[in-house]
């Protein structure tokens, strides 16, 4: 009997680590490791053709984590305070926090996005747009930015233009369903004025 759990575990041992030199071999295979090391240009590349896969999740988690990362740990601390700020309803401190933010690092495209944001929340949309407008000089494929925009953009019944923002967002990220129901929805009622 042991001398069969031994020939099992070598046997599991030599199947895992076959399977794991097929992948690192395989540059088609992007491995968690492997998409950390990507640059930001390859991750938005990598996105469409990998979406709604565990590695187009993985991807897409990555940028969202490098957005989140501005290179100062001053102001990637005062953006997790704004954040939590912001989850907790407290839109004046996140709004101070995300001030200071800016003040420290202009070019940090997340604080002006996260402002955009708790703006939104107030229903300030132009405050909101102009942030939005800020971000997207800053990183024109930041997809939630683009959201954002197309959210408000349909709001304020100006259809055609979210439809086009909505369908400039899936290119860069695919993965979003709501984005994509929104899509469908505006396209819907615009050919249904049509007839």
């Amino acid at each position: 009997m042991m001398r069969f759990v031994a020939i099992l575990a070598l046997s599991l041992t030599m199947a895992v680590a076959a399977a794991r030199a097929e992948v690192e071999d395989d540059p088609d295979i992007l491995t968690p490791r492997a998409i950390g090391e990507l640059s930001l240009d390859a991750l938005f590349e990598k996105l469409p053709e990998n979406a709604d896969t565990q590695t187009g999740k993985r991807i897409e988690r990555e940028i969202l984590s490098r957005f989140n990362t501005s290179g100062s740990a001053t102001a990637d601390l005062l953006l997790a305070w704004a954040t939590d700020a912001t989850d907790k309803k407290r839109y004046s401190q996140a709004l101070d926090l995300l001030d200071q933010i800016i003040v420290l690092k202009p070019d940090f495209a997340e604080a002006w996005n996260k402002r955009a944001t708790v703006y939104y929340l107030l229903d300030d949309y132009g405050a909101s747009l102009a942030d939005i407008r800020e971000t997207l000089a800053l990183e024109p494929r930041h997809f939630g930015a683009l959201s954002g925009l197309g959210v408000i953009l349909q709001a304020l019944d100006r259809d055609v233009e979210a439809i086009a923002v909505f369908r400039r967002t899936l290119k860069i990220n695919p993965q979003l369903k709501k984005i994509e129901e929104s899509l469908e929805r505006l396209e819907k009622k615009a050919t249904a004025r049509e007839i």
